[in-house]
């Protein structure tokens, strides 16, 4: 995919932020949506030809397009067609990989390969060679787009994985799904050097689901342990209140407990530490929010995921420079 337009970067990079921009067919008259689609945003934005809807299925489109350096993803909900890249496009000058997947059950055939593809399967598609990709029904579909140089050398078997599946379960692939569904998020990607981190990431899991080579695989570990992370910190963020211990993260996400208290050493804190400050955040934001305003600290405290009232004013005072009662009432004199 290429850059979307100046302004929108421009902007972007003004807010700290990376650009990104939604295009949806219901802003145009019914009889110029797919014309319209398959001209600006399929062949110029996505480099594919979007050939027809199929089957009595009114055609619509309505996608969200992120862009980091190295890397632009698109999260989209079409009606069933049929696209993919013509023998004419070839000559279009783009040298990249599109990796994809759909909550469709689908049929892509590229490099002469025919695949069925189960909901959520991925594929590897090249820009150098012409494919179909037939979606069968109305569905959310991802896909995103990376230099070739930046995958092709960690893969073991180079660009013959190009047009070949990846199965849904494949774990490499689910922690893949997950960070990019995280990416979609402004606030993931702000800083510039969290941008190129978070492009790193997926180039390694990438490359993991495919098949990265030994050397390649070692390396590529880091983005597999970023992409546990990532998730391991979001679901404590919204479950700090309740019963989370290492023990029961690390289950339910199939690692052992010294991994997951690896991970954030390697992070530089603690799993404790980081549920504290969980906890502490949660603590803070119902003290300060009217919602909350006839519940007792103590009843917020716990429910917070504190049991010991004392030692939560403690924490709270030494992280926030004021007790509860004083963010509870911030224009009581004390």
């Amino acid at each position: 995919m290429p850059d979307a337009d100046t302004s929108a970067q421009e902007k972007a990079a003004a807010a700290g932020g990376s650009p990104s921009f939604r295009f949806s067919t219901e802003e145009l008259p019914e009889r110029d949506r797919e014309p319209m689609f398959r001209e600006v945003f399929g062949r110029n934005i996505l480099g594919v030809d979007v050939a027809e809807s199929l089957g009595d299925d009114r055609f619509s489109a309505d996608v969200f397009v992120k862009q980091l350096p190295g890397l632009n993803i698109l999260w989209a909900d079409y009606s069933s067609l049929r696209g993919g890249r013509t023998r004419a496009q070839l000559a279009d000058g783009r040298d990249s990989f599109v990796f994809q997947w759909s909550a469709s059950p689908g049929v892509g055939n590229y490099a002469g390969h025919e695949h069925d593809l189960a909901p959520d399967d991925g594929i590897l598609i090249s820009s150098a060679d012409p494919g179909i990709l037939l979606l069968q029904s109305p569905a959310p579909m991802v896909s995103f787009a990376l230099p070739r140089e930046a995958l092709r050398p960690m893969l073991r078997d180079g660009e013959d994985c190009a047009g070949r599946p990846v199965l849904a379960n494949a774990p490499a692939f689910r922690l893949l799904r997950r960070y990019i569904e995280m990416l979609r998020g402004e606030e993931a990607v702000v800083a510039p050097e969290l941008q190129r981190l978070a492009v790193m990431h997926v180039c390694d899991l990438l490359a993991v689901a495919l098949g990265a080579t030994r050397e390649a695989g070692h390396a590529a570990q880091r983005g597999v342990g970023a992409a546990h992370l990532t998730a391991i910190k979001k679901e404590i963020a919204a479950n700090a209140g309740g019963r989370c211990t290492v023990e029961t993260v690390a289950t339910r996400h199939g690692l052992s407990q010294r991994h997951v208290q690896r991970l954030f050493e390697q992070d530089g804190t603690s799993f404790t530490e980081y549920l504290r400050e969980q906890r502490l955040l949660t603590a803070y934001r119902m003290l300060a929010s009217p919602r909350f305003s006839r519940m007792r600290i103590s009843d917020i405290a716990f429910e917070a995921g504190f049991s010991d009232l004392s030692w939560f004013n403690r924490q709270f005072r030494t992280r926030f420079g004021a007790s509860p009662g004083d963010v509870r009432n911030p224009g009581l004199k004390r």
